[in-house]
Order: structure tokens, then C-alpha cells, then sequence
């Protein structure tokens, strides 16, 4: 199945955002009319932002912000589900036409496929998070039944790989979808969302092998992607109106920002237009001070 890739609508404009948590301010860093770009992560070196867009994968230096392509081989088109590498010069990506996933050099060559060797035949995989000490994989495994250009998703559940691609489990059951799994930066938890508690997406955690299951937001916005500082002390997350139906592209919605463990005093740092491609994977800068994000604002939304 041929997915189409995400464009600009008309009168739209794709906006790169950086939040300092210190001051509490949004700053503008680069906006275009000619390409969609999705979900920045932020270089381990600190002195740009990595993001897809096309398709393809994109370099936006910090300094002069001017995008820059990425230039590599045997991959499909990508998503935006990609995080870095914790070698800082690596990135791992999933992918879509064959939905695996890769890791490639940062400064372009030849990528490698990981996903494959084990688990189900025909999953489809959505990479979000990579152990502090990279030798595990966190994904959303998806089995859906494809017809023609249509997809119909049956299940999605959070498996964990080994970065050779040996090692496939499923760490979730039930059928409640769950979505975003990340590792805290001393790779004790996983932190994602999932409907289990309420019918709708909330934040929680769990230990790498599953059990420990917590809830941690319990809020009336269906609440996606949770991110940690590295310093763990800090985090943030994207939240959609109540009654939104899974991540979608194109509607009002905030991040919230959380210190310490105190979930449910998170506190808002922006809305915007966006969702889909604002937060999909971890932007925060490597000192913890400031992450970065996406959105697509539209002339005449309001």
C-alpha cells in the first residue's frame, strides 16, 4: 500500500517552534510554505533539529536556520516516527511502503534495515523510543488489514526489538490501543499513552517488560506522545480536545508541560494549530532547557 505523503493545504504554513522552559517563551525559528515538515528531534550535539518532511529527512541548523537534505540510500519513504540514536551520530526511522525500521547514518549513506528478522508476519511498525544505552528499540506494533489504497487498523499494541533486530516482544494485550512508547532516561520505564483507563488516550508508564502499569494523566483531553527531559526532570505532552479520535492532523491543541513527577499539575506552554507531526517523537535539547515543535497555522482558522 501506497500512503500519500502529507502536504500543506492551501493558505497553510509550517511553522518550527522552540519552547524555553526557563523564560516560559515560544520563539519562531523557521517557517515554510513549500514543504510539510513533521516532528523534530533534537541533534545530541545541540546545534540543530532533525526532521522529516517528503518523505525524506532534513537538517535544520540552529545557528542559520536553512534546511538541508540528508541524503541517503536504500530506504523507502519515511514517517515521522524517528529518534536519535544514542551514539549522536545514527538515527533509527520507520518507514513507510514496507513500514520497518532502519537505522542510517546523520550525515547521509546507506541505511540498514532492522525490523524484519522476527514477530508477526505483515506488522507494521511505528518506532518512538531507543534504550540510554541503544540496544533496545520501543514501537507501536500495528496489525491492519490493507485493500487497495484503504487501511483498517485491528489492533496496535508496544513491542521492544533489539537494535540487531533479534529479541521481538510484545509487552501489552487487551486490544486497548496504546501508542508512543518511550524510555525514561535511565531506561527503568517506558512512558506512552494508551485508552486502557478511560476509553480515550491518557499518559502512563510501565517497566520495560511491561508490568508496573500506572496511570499518570487523568484529564478530559485525549492526551499523546509523552517526552523526558534527559535530565528526567521535566516533561512534555501533547493534548487534544476532548473527544478527538486518534492523533489527527490540523486542530487547536496545547502542550503541556510537567516537572517532576506532577502529572496532574501539568501546565500549558502553548496551543496551536498542529497535532499530528507537532510532537511525535522526543525534542528536547540535550541541556533539558528547551524543546522544539511543530505547527500549521492556516489563514483562515481561528
Amino acid at each position: 500500500m501506497s500512503v500519500p505523503l502529507r502536504k500543506l493545504a492551501e493558505n497553510q504554513i509550517c511553522q518550527v517552534w522552540v519552547h524555553d522552559t526557563a523564560t516560559g517563551e515560544n520563539q519562531l525559528l523557521f517557517e515554510t510554505s513549500d514543504l510539510l515538515l513533521e516532528a523534530p528531534n533534537w541533534s545530541l550535539q545541540g546545534d540543530a533539529l532533525i526532521l522529516n518532511g517528503n518523505g525524506d529527512l532534513w537538517r535544520l541548523p540552529l545557528a542559520a536556520p536553512k534546511l538541508e537534505a540528508i541524503p541517503l540510500t536504500g530506504l523507502p519513504r519515511m514517517n515521522n516516527d524517528h529518534v536519535l540514536d544514542p551514539d549522536g551520530e545514527h538515527i533509527f526511522v520507520s518507514t513507510y511502503d514496507d513500514w520497518q525500521i532502519y537505522r542510517a547514518p546523520l550525515a547521509g549513506g546507506a541505511a540498514v534495515k532492522v525490523s524484519g528478522k522476527e514477530g508477526p508476519a505483515n506488522l507494521l511498525h511505528f518506532l518512538h523510543g531507543v534504550s540510554p544505552d541503544g540496544r533496545q528499540l520501543a514501537f507501536v506494533g500495528v496489525e491492519a488489514k490493507i485493500s487497495g489504497d484503504k487501511m483498517t487498523f485491528i489492533s496496535a499494541e508496544i513491542c521492544t526489538i533489539g537494535t540487531d533486530g533479534h529479541g521481538f516482544r510484545q509487552i501489552t494485550s487487551g486490544g486497548a490501543p496504546a501508542d508512543g512508547p518511550e524510555y525514561s532516561p535511565d531506561g527503568q520505564w517506558l512512558y506512552f499513552n494508551t485508552e486502557t483507563f478511560s476509553g480515550h488516550a491518557q499518559i502512563a508508564r510501565m517497566r520495560p517488560d511491561g508490568s508496573e502499569i500506572g496511570r499518570l494523566t487523568d484529564n478530559e483531553t485525549v492526551d499523546w506522545f509523552p517526552h523526558l527531559s534527559p535530565d528526567g526532570l521535566k516533561a512534555v505532552y501533547l493534548a487534544y480536545p476532548p473527544g478527538t479520535s486518534g492523533h489527527p492532523p490540523d486542530l487547536w491543541v496545547e502542550l503541556r508541560l510537567v516537572v517532576g513527577e506532577r502529572w496532574l499539575e501539568a501546565k500549558s506552554v502553548a496551543r496551536l494549530f498542529g497535532g499530528q507531526g507537532t510532537i511525535n517523537v522526543n525534542s528536547w535539547s540535550p541541556d533539558s532547557t528547551r524543546f522544539a515543535f511543530v505547527a500549521y497555522p492556516i489563514d483562515d482558522v481561528s
